[in-house]
Parts: C-alpha cells; sequence; structure tokens
C-alpha cells in the first residue's frame, strides 16, 4: 500500500466519524427516543451550536473527498508516488482533522487555514498526477 493511499483510508475512516460528535448531542438535547425516532428530514434544529457547526463540517469534509480520493487514485493508477504527493496526502489528513475541530468550536480564522492547506494538498496531488509537478 502506497502512502498516499493509507493517508487515504485514514481521511475516508475519519470523515465516517465524523457524525458521531454531533449525534451524541442530538441524543443528549432530544433524548435517545426521540433521537433515534424521529421520521423528519434532518434540519439542523433542536442541535447546540457546536452541533450545528460539526454537521456542517461533516458535509465541508465529504464534499472534499470527492475531490480527494479521486486525486489518490489517479496517482495510484499512475503509479506516481513521490516525497511532495507523500507530504500532501498527510498535510491533507491532518488539514481536514484540524478543519473539523476548529469548526466545531467556531475558531474562523484558524478553520479558514486548515481549508487552505487541505485544498494546496489537492492541487499538489492533481498538479503531480498531471505531470505538472
Amino acid at each position: 500500500m502506497t502512502t498516499e493511499i493509507h493517508w487515504m483510508l485514514l481521511t475516508v475512516l475519519m470523515t465516517a466519524l465524523f457524525w458521531l460528535p454531533y449525534i451524541l448531542d442530538r441524543i443528549a438535547v432530544r433524548g435517545l427516543i426521540r433521537a433515534v425516532a424521529d421520521d423528519r428530514p434532518e434540519t439542523g434544529e433542536h442541535h447546540s451550536l457546536w452541533a450545528k457547526r460539526a454537521m456542517r463540517a461533516h458535509a465541508n469534509a465529504i464534499e472534499n473527498l470527492a475531490i480527494f480520493v479521486p486525486a489518490v487514485l489517479a496517482l495510484h493508477a499512475l503509479n506516481i508516488s513521490t516525497p511532495a504527493t507523500q507530504s500532501a496526502a498527510a498535510a491533507y489528513f491532518a488539514a481536514r482533522l484540524i478543519h473539523f475541530v476548529v469548526y466545531t468550536g467556531g475558531v474562523p480564522y484558524i478553520r479558514t487555514l486548515a481549508f487552505a492547506a487541505g485544498w494546496v494538498a489537492q492541487v499538489v496531488l492533481i498538479a503531480t498526477a498531471l505531470g505538472w509537478m
């Protein structure tokens, strides 16, 4: 397994776990029965403010997987793995973790920097796959 695939899988797993904090908040705010029996579409109502931010951070992480995963898979299909792509994949994981934590905590400036770091990592991966780096 390449380093890039390793970090991609860890990123996918991490993103898959981002729902846990706000579901626990939903149970705390609504109660267990109302939290699991509610058949209405989720609108973000009846959550703590931090949990609403966690929901948005989770959605943002999922949206960005649509860019990160194909980029890593393209590198893998092209049999490309360089120190830059390895570092970019690891940096993407760290940036997305930081983004989730600070977005949930309501820290605006660091959130933007973390998002930008993840974006730069994606650009490195794609530019390398295209032979531009």
